[in-house]
């Protein structure tokens, strides 16, 4: 089972120069719990954007790049949609976690969308598909928080 998880601000951006435009440590915290002992699907440029790699998951980078090779023992390499098969047909929560490229590329794979969503527009090259209410059900929103001067909330979505 495919579930995306994401941090977009309210124009939908994700992204600025494979970074995020912002910081925010509730999101961060969020992010690690949620994804504790499990796999992390990502694209290359997202991978190499983080800031570290972090223990208890594995991560599953997405390249075209056959010559590509990362030192650490949680990170595999794929090369396209079949070697992600048995991720997508898998009983258990697998997590596809950017660039943009990738969301778009899973969005019709997966059931869960785990989304942080900032009241905030940024500016920024990478954008995350508008959540469809004709596709997708709202089953649970946090309270609104803030950080850094931005307000923000945790959002969960189902596939109808």
């Amino acid at each position: 089972m495919l579930s995306i998880i994401v941090t977009k601000a309210k124009n939908n951006i994700i992204g600025k120069d494979n970074r995020k435009p912002w910081k925010l440590e509730g999101d961060d915290k969020h992010f690690d719990e949620l994804t504790k002992g499990k796999v992390i699907i990502l694209g290359r440029k997202a991978f190499e954007a983080l800031d570290e790699v972090l223990p208890d998951r594995t991560y599953v980078v997405m390249t075209e790049n056959r010559e590509l090779r990362f030192p650490q023992d949680n990170v595999q390499i794929v090369h396209s949609m079949l070697e992600l098969q048995g991720y997508i047909e898998d009983a258990n929560e697998n997590f596809v976690a950017g660039g943009a490229m990738i969301y778009n590329l899973f969005m019709r794979h997966v059931n869960k969308l785990y989304v942080t969503e900032l009241d905030k527009d940024f500016s920024g090259d990478s954008l995350f598909p508008r959540v469809n209410e004709e596709v997708w059900n709202e089953v649970s929103r946090s309270e609104e928080m803030e950080e850094a001067g931005i307000k923000y909330q945790f959002v969960e979505y189902d596939r109808k």
